[in-house]
């Protein structure tokens, strides 16, 4: 089959200002458009996205809105492969844009490897032309920022990896391990694919493959994210998942070792010493990340926003991932953050 049938999947809500340029970028593939097919899956809107979609709907046969009242992640796409028609299901973002040969290369990487799914990277892209939403966009895509997540910070040749961008999973692979995990608001594409390879499913990333993601534009959003995406990383051994990575922990480490250092202290002298050294070499480490970033992007403008931007990265993530898990000793489910963002 040199063209399969596939099915591409975009989760929005709230997303009329990033929608359509979603949905032009996908329209403009040089895939068949008679073998495709695009689910827009609409967590309730209360803006205009849905009039948007709409309106694309008449437009092109393939596009066909779909309604999810449940508004998560993992219940969009349990609901969009309810209604695929494709072998192959790629899944979107309505934060981002794909270039003309996304979906070919997706194919062709997965015909030719075998890979129950294929994805690339990430060039994260400032939600604005500001000092800080370019920061934002800069620090997500340094190392400092995001270790070794690939699908960031980017690789210099296809790997077998833990997760890839979005994701072109074979239809088998719903089939073989089963739906999406609905108990989870948020790190559900990391549940799905750590159940994958643990049924033995192989994850391939493409540097190539390469995706526009379009970040945060404020540091008050980015905090927000970092700090849901934080209670994500430890929450999800509430419902026993390995939805999460060790590299999801350093920044609990971080948090939890400047804590620990500053209530020794109290009672331990020689702990303040450590305390500050600890700090300092934080402070100093972060302040030449910041400056790589201004001297790469040639704008001085950028180093007290990167830095902003970095130590609000670490702390809200590790702050989150702390409280992540204080809730988990509390009964019921008790955490409902970034609950219906797609993003």
């Amino acid at each position: 089959m040199s063209d399969p049938f596939v099915t591409v999947v975009v989760l929005c809500r709230d997303e009329e200002r990033s929608i359509g340029r979603c949905l032009d970028s996908v329209l403009a593939s040089d895939y068949p458009r008679a073998r495709m097919e695009v689910l827009v899956v609409d967590g309730m809107s209360t803006d205009g996205t849905r009039a948007v979609v709409e309106e694309y709907a008449r437009r092109y046969d393939c596009i066909r809105a779909l309604a999810n009242p449940k508004r998560t992640i993992p219940a969009g796409m349990n609901l969009a492969f309810a209604h695929a028609r494709g072998v192959l299901v790629l899944k979107m973002d309505a934060h981002s844009d794909c270039p003309p040969n996304y979906i070919s290369e997706c194919v062709r990487h997965s015909l030719a490897s075998g890979a129950d799914n294929v994805g690339g990277v990430a060039r994260i892209a400032s939600a604005a032309e500001t000092p800080t939403a370019r920061a934002i966009a800069c620090v997500l895509a340094h190392p400092f920022g995001s270790g070794t997540a690939y699908v960031k910070v980017g690789a210099r040749t296809p790997r077998w990896a833990d997760t890839a961008l979005f994701g072109c999973y074979k239809r088998e692979v719903f089939e073989r391990i089963g739906p999406w995990n609905e108990a989870l608001a948020g790190s559900s594409d990391l549940d799905f694919n750590a159940r994958l390879r643990a049924a033995g499913g192989r994850i391939l990333l493409v540097p190539d493959i390469v995706v526009r993601y379009h970040a945060d534009g404020d540091l008050r959003s980015f905090w927000r994210h970092n700090f849901a995406d934080g209670v994500w990383a430890t929450y999800v051994l509430k419902f026993r998942s390995r939805g999460w990575s060790w590299r999801h922990w350093v920044p609990l480490g971080f948090v939890t070792s400047l804590a620990a250092l500053g209530v020794v202290s109290v009672v331990w002298r020689q702990a303040r010493g450590l305390l500050a050294g600890a700090v300092a070499l934080y402070l100093l480490v972060t302040a030449a990340a910041s400056l790589h970033v201004a001297i790469r992007e040639r704008d001085p403008r950028l180093a007290p926003a990167a830095f902003l931007a970095f130590a609000i990265r670490h702390l809200a993530h590790g702050l989150g991932a702390a409280w992540g898990l204080v809730l988990l000793g509390l009964p019921g489910v008790r955490w409902q953050g970034r609950r219906g963002r797609y993003a």
